[in-house]
């Protein structure tokens, strides 16, 4: 992209009253931004009307800065960073299968690999950003597992599932394939949250970080359910690991309907409130899935691992015996110690001990509110 082809295309869109589908029709109507630009007014209010053709006459406030900020972004390591537009070869093809793909991106990491995202190779894993131990746990394992069978996992960097996500598909991504990819609702010039700064620096060393949004973009919180129509975009499904019924998992999840793609919701226990949404997705036609075998069959994907299933019920390995009966005392939901005293019969400081040595051992978590929930692992 030359300078002056990317100050016409932030000049479009950083017109008041443009946005991507007042943008398609002046891009259809007209080509691309530099054709549009030189159309007379009278032109533009007959596609987009009196008020938008008045706001375009108008050049956008602090453009040139823009520009100059971004054209230095791209400069700075062409090799890592691009932009990509509608009817450009490297633009992502499942997009433009949607209704409303983005007419920009901005690509961070191995761009490269742009050009040859197919949502058959790929899929959305999102859920809370305060998610059960447990929840991180199945996101994490399921991630892994799956990039190893080849797929990319798409998700949105925030806290909680989507980061454990992340994780996941880096630990179990081959070299050089796309381990994941993070769709953000800011500008890439910034991370957010912070914490997962050292995140992002993995992700775009082994996959990529896309935003529609130009650079200086601060994390407004009406960004983030738009930009969950991307992820669900770029990939064959959707899997929900746990989300509240107030929650924007279930608008990804609902995208990727309207899209035609696949959902998928991860049961848990009857007592959790990050467990509501998935029930509900389950109720309304999502595939309940137990283990990765579950999506790979959906999806007809090759699985390598068909004799190692992960599955959610698979026991601990290991587990030292004097342990093992309270482990099965706990069964999978949180539980207090009162109830836990009940069923086991063991006194209090004795019952404490053992809590305590599962809890450094990893078998256990302690949740706020004095529960214990057992953590399975794949």
């Amino acid at each position: 992209m030359e300078r002056e082809e990317l100050g016409a295309w932030l000049r479009l869109l950083q017109t008041p009253g443009v946005g991507p589908e007042t943008a398609r029709k002046l891009l259809a109507a007209f080509g691309p931004p530099q054709a549009i630009h030189r159309q007379p007014p009278s032109a533009w209010a007959a596609v987009v009307g009196q008020r938008v053709a008045q706001a375009m006459a108008t050049e956008p406030e602090d453009l040139a800065t823009l520009v100059q900020a971004t054209w230095a972004w791209l400069q700075n390591d062409p090799a890592h960073r691009a932009i990509v537009t509608l009817g450009d070869e490297d633009y992502p093809a499942p997009l433009l299968q949607t209704e409303d793909p983005p007419c920009l991106l901005y690509a961070m990491g191995c761009t490269a690999q742009l050009r040859d995202l197919r949502s058959s190779q790929a899929l959305a894993i999102v859920g809370s950003r305060n998610p059960t131990p447990q929840g991180r746990l199945n996101a994490r394992a399921f991630a892994q597992h799956l990039t190893q069978t080849g797929l990319t996992i798409v998700s949105g960097l925030a806290l909680g599932v989507d980061g454990a996500a992340h994780e996941g598909a880096l630990d179990g991504a081959a070299a050089g394939q796309c381990a994941t990819i993070a769709v953000v609702g800011t500008g890439l010039d910034r991370v957010y949250p912070r914490q997962h700064l050292p995140l992002a620096h993995r992700i775009a060393q082994h996959g990529l970080i896309l935003s529609e949004y130009p650079l200086g973009t601060p994390p407004r919180p009406e960004n983030f359910p738009r930009r969950n129509r991307i992820i669900s975009g770029l990939s064959q499904g959707t899997l929900v690991v746990e989300a509240a019924l107030e929650s924007g998992s279930l608008i990804t999840a609902r995208q990727a309907l309207e899209q035609g793609r696949e959902v998928f919701a991860i049961p848990g226990s009857i007592h959790s409130p990050q467990s509501r949404g998935c029930h509900a997705l389950i109720r309304q036609g999502a595939k309940l899935v137990e283990s990765v075998q579950d999506v790979l069959e959906e999806l007809r994907v090759p699985d390598p691992f068909a004799q190692v299933p992960l599955a959610l019920d698979t026991p601990p390995h290991d587990t030292p015996t004097p342990e093992h009966g309270l482990l099965t005392l706990l069964g999978h939901d949180p539980v207090g110690l009162d109830a836990l005293q009940a069923r086991s019969g063991l006194d209090t400081a004795h019952l404490q001990a053992e809590l305590l040595d599962l809890e450094l051992q990893g078998e256990v978590q302690r949740l706020p509110g004095g529960l214990f929930q057992r953590l399975v692992r794949g």
